[in-house]
């Protein structure tokens, strides 16, 4: 192949653009809500798809209400789990303390079609209420196209 002067800037382009990549969440099992934040604005930034395709609770549901949904998508594996949020154990001595702020914090986030799952399942508690893929979660996300 030979590369012509036209043609050294337009390979230089591509070369330096940046790549897209997909998010594969796979076993996921929550952290510090703050990590999350930055990592879901990130790739809502970027414009890249998350496809949910195994485990996402706790911290990691905060995907829906920060990524876009027509960039969310469930294969087969999905579920999602929802709970209360809590302070760090290392600051209460191992104790799980529930946080009302934490909790309200979560709850601002997720689109009303989450909400409303939790308000029908009893609201947030400290037990992880999991939905797994079928109907139910795809009133929530759609499934992936490539995953059916």
């Amino acid at each position: 192949m030979r590369i012509t002067p036209f043609a050294l800037p337009l390979l230089s382009l591509l070369v330096a653009a940046p790549a897209r990549a997909d998010l594969r969440i796979t076993s996921d099992h929550g952290g510090y809500v703050e990590e999350y934040k930055a990592r879901y604005e990130r790739i809502r930034d970027r414009h890249e798809r998350v496809i949910i395709d195994g485990i996402c609770n706790s911290a990691c549901t905060l995907v829906f209400g920060i990524v876009p949904l027509n960039k969310v998508c469930v294969t087969p594996r999905a579920s999602l789990g929802f709970h209360q949020a809590y302070y760090d154990k290392a600051f209460t001595f191992g104790i799980k303390v529930t946080s009302s702020e934490g909790t309200s914090e979560l709850m601002s986030y997720y689109p009303d079609t989450v909400k409303d799952w939790i308000r029908r399942n009893g609201g947030l508690t400290t037990e992880m209420k999991k939905i797994k893929n079928g109907e139910e979660l795809w009133k929530i996300v759609d499934p992936c196209p490539e995953a059916f």
